[in-house]
């Protein structure tokens, strides 16, 4: 054998290491430079491989990870379609083909459109075949919408004009990766159907029956939707439902989502790895028991073909059937991949160690998708897997065996005892199971989410198997026999209510700060420690390991010092104020949809997993964009002191004390001072714009200065250079860098070093207007814009550095936006 066994598990480590190496590449290689790598790391382990020396074998694992990493790069250029700049915002006419479940919202509809043709003046333009289109009602001038757009279907072909932009989403600190989310789901451009009274009217052309799943799967979200309305009070079991059957998770409503992630089961209210492996499990044991029940010509079926191997098939055949009708999505896959490596290594019939097969499944999943080493899900997912493995019991200790009664005994009374020993066996291997698994991802919890639910063993214990053994297959049944559907909403609504009674306990989740990743590491190899069939003695030295991870707090500035971390919300303010003990917020960003706000997605993970605990939340004013993430915000941290200029009756206000901004106002944190500059007493007094009324708030540190001014006017910075302002070296550029603000004296007035506008990337009102970004740099102040940087994180002890998140972690699948 070329390559003995025993070596088989440091090449499947090299492959992926090779992996995981090139997904930390800034910028691609020519295609040219990752063909040559390849062809010359082929061609070296060809000769390599007749030797058997120590030295040989590493040198080909290295061969190895450079094959991979020569892999992975092609594949990489593989999906790189980019927008043309030229075209961006363009109103581009396009003819093409929903390829994809559109999924409805309050406003509208999104879905997926493969375009076949594009034309910009009548010419025809290249574009990215798959884009991520939005479809929204025509609105009044109110804001309300007063004309839904039609009903799309998958496989329709259509033709549309549009408006498109490069894949560009938020970065922030250990937030989550919208580009590559887009990236992976090979999406290189998204944008907004048109429907101006100069734009011709969508039309639609025919129903190409390209996409049959995609369709067929719409067909079963809309009727079950419509049959299981959502009921007055509680979980929307009808959307849960439907994301059970066509992995529709938008369907799930977000309060939904919010108790399921305090109960720790949000994996199972969508298509999962557990669904799937249950599912296949079961129809394993079915199938196998029917074959070799069977019989041909007289002859048992088991004789031809063994029935093990016959419900492994069986098995992962129903799974990949399952995984594509509910929509083929990336976790989906990986479980079919890694069902697929198990069956295929059981049918070889050898007896493979189980590192070898969590290896090679983990290495070929890898190989197909190598970017879901990005992914929490697939941490979580092979970290569980190769844990239960590595920790599991030997062979007989609750298994099967301890259940089987002796033929030869034929005393009753022995027989229900050993029944009844072995349902207390199976009972205590299902909790020692579920504990284990729980203890040793609680540090990827940490890591990725920041939270642990602590009632998540209990919630799990009993959710697993009702979900999957009971819930899926009415559910899946309902698409033959729609009756199942209201069974399997009588039978999901206790456990709904089960779960949000565990959800309203205190301290149902814990929140703490995220541990580097490093320390993440060392609590996970001490948890496994801790479950490794050894000694006690042996075991306890896994519990130093968890020690650090647990007590890491996020470093705080000194006595005297302050940071800023300007969040990336797109169009809005978001600034996170810290101190050496205390934290402000100063705006909460955009209010993006009626199902979506900066709070929920930006502010509340990054507060969860930086552990701050918010000292004042200050709104400079009522409009959405500073607005829109607050009430989440404030649901999180109910404890926060509002502060803001809000009216008395604003929905925000109510039930809670406000303070209202007025200039004068200052407190001091750890020898920091905090001071209001507008607006005046008698400004909330009189009629004006809400811009007006915007909260100026100037940061005085020992060695700088910040001023955050929310969307104040040429007006008011008239009033109050007029009142007397001092230099800072820190800027939060008025209204997003409007053409209204940023008045040449006021900008010679304050000199700042450093100017920051949080503007979204090619929003609608064109912010940061060109001539301001120039007023700006004429006069020597150094730019930032949060479509360029992402985060920016400012510290007053350096006011004249800064770093940008984008520029700090760049990576080849994050667009880079044109100067």
């Amino acid at each position: 054998m070329i390559m003995p066994l025993a070596h088989l598990g440091g090449f499947l480590l090299a492959w992926l290491l090779g992996a995981a190496l090139q997904l930390q590449q800034a910028v691609l290689w020519p295609v040219w430079g990752y063909a040559a790598l390849g062809l010359a790391s082929v061609l070296a382990i060809a000769r390599l491989c007749k030797r058997r020396s120590v030295g040989t074998l590493w040198l080909v694992r290295c061969l190895l990870s450079a094959l991979a990493f020569s892999g992975c790069g092609l594949l990489a250029w593989t999906r790189m379609h980019p927008l043309p700049a030229v075209l961006e915002g363009r109103d581009l006419d396009v003819q093409g083909v929903v390829e994809a479940m559109p999924q409805r919202q309050d406003v509208g509809w999104r879905f997926r459109f493969r375009i076949e043709q594009a034309h910009w003046h009548g010419q025809a333009v290249s574009v990215p075949p798959h884009v991520y289109l939005g479809w929204y009602g025509a609105s009044s001038r109110e804001g309300e919408v007063v004309a839904d757009p039609e009903p799309v279907q998958a496989g329709e072909r259509w033709r549309l004009r549009v408006r498109l932009k490069a894949a560009h989403g938020h970065i922030n600190p250990r937030g989550f990766d919208y580009e590559l989310w887009l990236w992976e789901q090979g999406i290189r451009a998204t944008g907004y159907v048109r429907q101006g009274r100069e734009d011709p009217a969508p039309q639609r052309l025919t129903q190409t029956w390209a996409h049959p799943v995609e369709w067929a799967r719409q067909q079963v979200r809309d009727r079950m939707l419509e049959r299981l309305r959502p009921p007055a009070q509680g979980l929307h079991v009808g959307g849960i439902l439907a994301a059970l059957v066509t992995g529709d998770q938008a369907a799930i409503d977000r309060s939904d989502w919010d108790v399921f992630r305090a109960t720790g089961v949000s994996h199972l209210m969508s298509i999962s790895g557990v669904h799937l492996t249950m599912l296949a499990w079961l129809a394993a044991a079915v199938v196998s028991a029917l074959w070799r029940r069977s019989a041909l010509w007289g002859r048992s079926w088991a004789l031809l073909w063994p029935a093990p191997s016959v419900g492994a098939v069986a098995g992962v055949l129903v799974a990949a059937l399952y995984a594509l009708f509910s929509g083929w999505g990336v976790p989906a896959q990986r479980t079919v991949w890694m069902l697929a490596v198990v069956a295929l290594l059981r049918l070889s019939a050898r007896d493979w160690h189980w590192r070898l097969v969590w290896g090679l499944a983990a290495a070929v999943v890898v190989t197909l998708d190598p970017w879901a080493l990005l992914q929490p899900g697939f941490w979580l997912s092979f970290v569980a897997v190769g844990v239960l493995l590595a920790t599991g019991q030997p062979q007989g200790t609750w298994g099967p065996e301890r259940t089987v009664v002796d033929s030869a005994c034929t005393d009753r009374v022995l027989a229900w005892r050993a029944a009844w020993t072995g349902l207390w066996a199976r009972v205590w291997g299902l909790l020692c199971e579920q504990a284990v698994v729980t203890l040793a991802l609680t540090p990827l919890t940490v890591l990725f989410f920041g939270q642990v639910s602590l009632v998540g063993l209990l919630a799990n214990l009993v959710a697993i198997p009702w979900i999957t053994l009971l819930v899926t297959p009415l559910a899946l049944l309902g698409v033959l026999l729609p009756w199942a559907w209201d069974a399997a909403q009588m039978v999901l609504q206790p456990l709904a209510a089960l779960l949000g009674w565990l959800a309203s306990w205190p301290g149902a989740s814990w929140q703490m700060p995220t541990p580097p990743w490093p320390l993440a590491v060392l609590a996970l190899l001490g948890a496994t420690a801790l479950l490794l069939r050894l000694p006690w003695s042996w075991r306890l030295w896994g519990l130093p390991l968890l020690w650090p991870a647990l007590v890491w707090t996020a470093p705080r500035p000194a006595e005297g010092a302050f940071e800023l971390l300007a969040a990336d919300v797109g169009q809005g303010n978001a600034v996170l104020v810290r101190t050496a003990r205390h934290t402000l917020l100063y705006d909460a960003g955009p209010r993006y949809s009626p199902e979506s706000d900066a709070g929920h997605r930006v502010l509340v993970p990054l507060l969860a997993q930086s552990g701050e605990t918010i000292d004042v939340l200050m709104l400079s004013h009522r409009d959405s964009d500073h607005t829109g993430g607050a009430a989440a915000v404030l649901s999180m941290q109910p404890q926060a002191p509002l502060w803001s200029s809000l009216e008395p009756t604003h929905p925000l206000l109510q039930g809670r004390v406000g303070h209202r901004c007025e200039a004068g106002q200052h407190w001091e944190w750890d020898g920091v001072r905090f001071e209001v500059q507008h607006p005046l007493a008698r400004d909330h007094e009189a009629s004006r714009k809400s811009n007006a009324l915007s909260c100026v708030l100037r940061i005085q540190g020992r060695d700088g200065a910040a001023l955050l001014a929310g969307d104040i006017e040429a007006a008011q910075e008239r009033e109050w250079l007029a009142r007397g302002v001092s230099p800072v070296d820190f800027w939060l550029v008025p209204h997003h860098g409007s053409k209204t603000s940023s008045t040449p004296e006021l900008l010679q007035a304050l000199q700042p070093a450093v100017a920051l506008a949080q503007a979204g990337y090619r929003n609608r009102f064109g912010h940061p207007a060109p001539a301001v970004v120039q007023r700006y740099r004429e006069a020597g102040i150094a730019w930032i814009d949060s479509s360029h940087c992402g985060a920016a994180l400012w510290h007053s002890d350096a006011p004249r550095t800064w770093r940008c998140e984008r520029a700090q972690n760049q990576r080849y699948w994050h667009h880079i936006s044109p100067p």
